[in-house]
């Protein structure tokens, strides 16, 4: 176990994501949701960066199909998003199947239950901004339990808590963004910051630290929602 996170590391310094999760893949099979924290961090590292191209291409070409002087190649881009869109389809159904199949059977503390099905939201949300018809709405429906269930599992958490900071955040996006609910949207945010703020005094540095850049999000969330501006590539974790 231990090489396979060496090479986890290793995989992740050559910027190979494909085979980050693949090494990381056995690991969450073996240990479940029993990851410490710098492994929790690491698998999210890998998870988010092997679809993390994928989001920023088809972004790329739905907005080279919004220019007219393309118009005439419109099917062709057509074509290759759809390509893409399936291969992020893929990757996030086979992460979503990873964490339910080992990590959420075995997840036996409130953060790394809040953690894992935070994450599943999150996978959720990212296949439903390419999809289509049957597939969004599974992918809306998945989102929102899970973000929901992630709720319930972390209210005990502190208002500080990086993971429960980070759910506020990527729950408010989701509902902003894939419901286009922009005033529940605002009240998720609103609510998370105004507790954090209340408690910031009151926690360590390093906590201070991972708070204060969630916090910022929120904050550059809310401006941008409020004024109803952007083109809704809204920050999340």
């Amino acid at each position: 176990m231990e090489e396979k996170i060496f090479m986890a590391r290793v995989a992740e310094q050559c910027e190979r994501y494909d085979d980050m999760v693949e090494f990381l893949r056995p690991i969450l099979k073996e240990k479940g949701g029993n990851f410490s924290v710098e492994e929790r961090n690491l698998l999210s590292v890998g998870f988010k960066n092997l679809i993390g191209g994928k989001r920023t291409a088809i972004r790329t070409i739905t907005a080279i199909e919004q220019n007219p002087k393309y118009t005439r190649f419109g099917t062709a881009l057509g074509h290759y998003k759809k390509r893409i869109e399936g291969e992020l389809q893929k990757n996030c159904q086979d992460i979503i199947d990873m964490i339910k199949g080992d990590a959420m059977k075995t997840s036996d503390d409130i953060e790394g239950k809040a953690f894992f099905l935070k994450m599943v939201g999150d996978y959720y949300r990212y296949m439903a901004e390419s999809a289509q018809e049957a597939v969004l709405e599974k992918a809306r429906q998945g989102a929102l339990q899970s973000y929901k269930e992630a709720e319930v599992a972390g209210r005990e958490l502190p208002a500080c808590n990086p993971i429960k900071l980070g759910l506020a955040l990527n729950f408010s996006v989701f509902y902003y963004e894939v419901m286009q609910d922009s005033k529940q949207a605002c009240l998720l945010a609103e609510n998370a910051l105004q507790e954090a703020m209340n408690k910031i005094d009151e926690v360590d540095e390093e906590t201070f630290r991972d708070a204060k850049s969630i916090i910022e999000l929120l904050k550059e969330n809310l401006t941008l929602w409020k004024e109803e501006e952007g083109d809704n590539n809204i920050e999340d974790l």
